[in-house]
């Protein structure tokens, strides 16, 4: 793969700078975007044999395109994956568009490999709450346990994600009724929180070592700083490895089986879609596995005409 010529990373560069400051893209974002439009760019040198500067950009078309998907084919890279970088190209193309005024309906135009959903499998009601239980022995300390109680009443009880739980500020404790929750693109939703899950908190609390301060994590490592989601993950592979649950029983699993458990307890998917901070409905049908004759006999339920 060629190295992407000064003018076209400078490009590349600019849009992310834009994304960084105007639409608050994670630093996560950005490292993904970049990797995967500089591997666009270089593919494109070493295809076209030469510099990729604007005008080369602005004559990329479906021939090309279709080279270089098959070239990430070619390289094992999964239909996921390459899903992903052709969203992200399309993003940059969107802004030379805007900036440059160039012509992009060949990149714009392009459809991507088909994915199927990479879902996690819910954990029954009864798994979970074993789960929940033998969480807190996985520790000597008796304050770790507590926190990653804490952590995972909020991931299974309140349908956080769990960068939002960790991401948590002790000035959200003791945690209210309803709690105000920032999740992703900086969208902010309401969340309801049990009883049981603020007590969590508040017993994680009564016991941890640090003084801190309304600015400082909600959740605190053993060295006093921000727990990682890392040692959540480690503790729930114990976990699940002493109940004999399947390898899918991981943090995210959790928040999909406080959906799914929802909509089968009678739920309303709407407000499911907005409790887990989801853009459009579509994305918790598939999120909860709903069918389309569920999403029918939802929609027939609650339309006010659909029964005239």
């Amino acid at each position: 793969m060629t190295r992407p010529s000064d003018q076209a990373i400078d490009l590349m560069e600019q849009w992310l700078a834009q994304l960084a400051g105007l639409q608050d893209a994670s630093p996560h974002t950005i490292s993904a975007y970049r990797r995967d439009v500089a591997g666009f760019l270089g593919f494109l040198g070493g295809y076209r044999g030469g510099d990729i500067g604007l005008d080369a950009l602005g004559v990329v078309g479906v021939t090309d395109m279709r080279a270089w998907m098959a070239a990430e084919r070619r390289r094992k890279v999964s239909a996921r994956s390459l899903a992903r970088a052709l969203s992200a190209v399309k993003g940059f193309y969107r802004w030379l568009e805007t900036a440059q005024g160039l012509e992009v309906g060949a990149v714009a135009g392009m459809r991507g490999p088909r994915t199927k959903p990479n879902l996690p499998r819910p954990v029954c009601a009864d798994a979970a709450q074993n789960l929940i239980d033998h969480v807190e022995i996985q520790h000597a300390q008796a304050w770790v346990g507590a926190r990653d109680t804490a952590v995972v009443l909020l991931l299974y009880g309140a349908g956080l994600r769990i960068s939002e739980a960790l991401g948590l500020n002790r000035a959200a404790a003791p945690l209210p009724e309803v709690l105000r929750i920032t999740g992703k693109g900086n969208k902010q939703r309401l969340v309801p929180i049990l009883p049981v899950v603020a007590q969590a908190v508040d017993a994680y609390l009564r016991q941890c070592p640090f003084d801190v301060g309304p600015d400082d994590p909600l959740f605190l490592g053993v060295r006093g700083r921000r727990l990682g989601a890392r040692a959540i993950q480690k503790t729930l592979a114990q976990t699940r490895a002493q109940l004999g649950l399947p390898a899918s029983t991981t943090p995210h699993a959790l928040r999909h089986s406080f959906a799914t458990h929802l909509l089968e307890a009678g739920g309303d998917l709407r407000t499911i879609q907005e409790l887990l901070g989801h853009a459009s409905l579509s994305s918790t049908q598939v999120y909860t596995g709903v069918d389309q004759s569920r999403i029918m006999d939802i929609y027939t339920k609650a339309h006010p005409k659909a029964g005239s």
